[in-house]
């Protein structure tokens, strides 16, 4: 399938990334495409499962796009998982319903580590076929973004062998054998490298890598088991792409803490949970990358007019972008599946009205 895409019709997403001047502020959710849309939940029934969905380009690209007809967003992100390249690596991936992912095999031992590499850029063909799919079917209308899990969360996953509330197999490991940690990691982190630069070749625009469970990690270990990896990451991916750039945005939950030590690994921006003040973050970071984020999912269940206060304070704790800085809105985490979508409607109208109100007013 042809790389030759459209031209991009509203790059305020990708501006706000690389700290230049836009004319509002724009926003996407995590996790914008899934089950709180009856449209979603009416496409994954016709496929059957999760990964059903997942390894069908038409599938994917179909669940993409649905977000993006329905609101009008300012970047789609591709239809995936953050475990596709665990699953490549042949530890077996699948859904079980309420329960969330599962590895059929996982990492047991020191022979299943050290037998452990980098997938063949093959067996993620279908998620590279999906990024071009989508980007030909966006035509032009918002950026697209690819991302992965990061090394650390991958590895949780792969040594729990699913998600974990304690994670006291993964960081038993860590302290007992740090010599088979830092193999996985390494692993993941080249793996993670050569998957995401091989969705910017496939069409992504720009990249996210989630660390959904750095937050877990106590200080010191933080740094050298999750940081320190994504950091690398970062240094491997292609900065361009036929002459764009593609920014890079890094998102810890429970990150918070370590704001300018993340802010100092080389992305183009920072995820924020929203135990953080924007204000704050902004202060604290000052021209160095770009912020993302940060309204507590929970407050898309309350009443349009709660929302639109709570919006308003989002922004208004972060103020009106200044020269060289940048805030994309977000939620501080994935959207639940339980918000109604008519409460999305209140967020993005009010971010995109307010946030012009703002810099008309100043």
């Amino acid at each position: 399938m042809s790389t030759s895409f459209a031209p991009l019709k509203n790059d305020t997403f990708l501006k706000a990334l690389l700290r230049q001047e836009t004319e509002y502020t724009p926003l996407w959710l995590m996790r914008q495409a899934g089950r709180y849309l009856p449209e979603y939940r009416a496409t994954r029934k016709g496929a059957g499962s999760f990964m059903g969905l997942a390894k069908n380009p038409d599938f994917a690209t179909e669940v993409t796009l649905q977000p993006i007809d329905r609101y009008p967003l300012d970047a789609a992100i591709l239809f995936s998982d953050i475990l596709t390249v665990p699953d490549a690596m042949g530890l077996g991936l699948y859904f079980e319903e309420g329960e969330g992912p599962k590895f059929e095999r996982r990492l047991a031992d020191e022979k299943d580590v050290l037998a452990l590499r980098v997938p063949e850029a093959g067996s993620l063909q279908y998620v590279f076929d999906a990024v071009t799919q989508i980007r030909h079917a966006l035509n032009g209308r918002v950026p697209l973004i690819g991302f992965s899990g990061s090394p650390w969360t991958l590895a949780c996953y792969m040594v729990e062998g699913q998600g974990s509330r304690e994670f006291h197999t993964v960081k038993k490991m860590m302290y007992q054998r740090p010599d088979l940690m830092h193999h996985i990691l390494k692993t993941n982190a080249d793996a993670v490298a050569s998957y995401l630069n091989a969705q910017i070749d496939a069409g992504a625009q720009a990249v996210m890598i989630f660390d959904s469970w750095g937050g877990a990690l106590a200080d010191a270990e933080y740094h050298a088991f999750s940081l320190k990896y994504m950091q690398d990451i970062i240094q491997q991916l292609q900065k361009e792409k036929d002459g764009q750039r593609i920014p890079a945005i890094v998102f810890t939950k429970g990150g918070g803490l370590w704001l300018e030590q993340i802010a100092a690994i080389g992305a183009d921006a920072v995820g924020l949970d929203w135990t953080v003040n924007l204000g704050q973050a902004r202060a604290r970071v000052g021209h160095q990358v770009a912020l993302q984020g940060n309204l507590d999912p929970a407050v898309l269940f309350a009443e349009p007019e709660q929302i639109k206060a709570q919006v308003i304070a989002t922004l208004d704790a972060y103020g009106k972008p200044a020269a060289g800085q940048g805030h994309v809105f977000n939620l501080g985490h994935g959207i639940s599946q339980f918000t109604p979508p008519e409460a999305v409607s209140v967020l993005v109208e009010t971010v995109h009205s307010y946030s012009r109100s703002q810099r008309q007013a100043g």
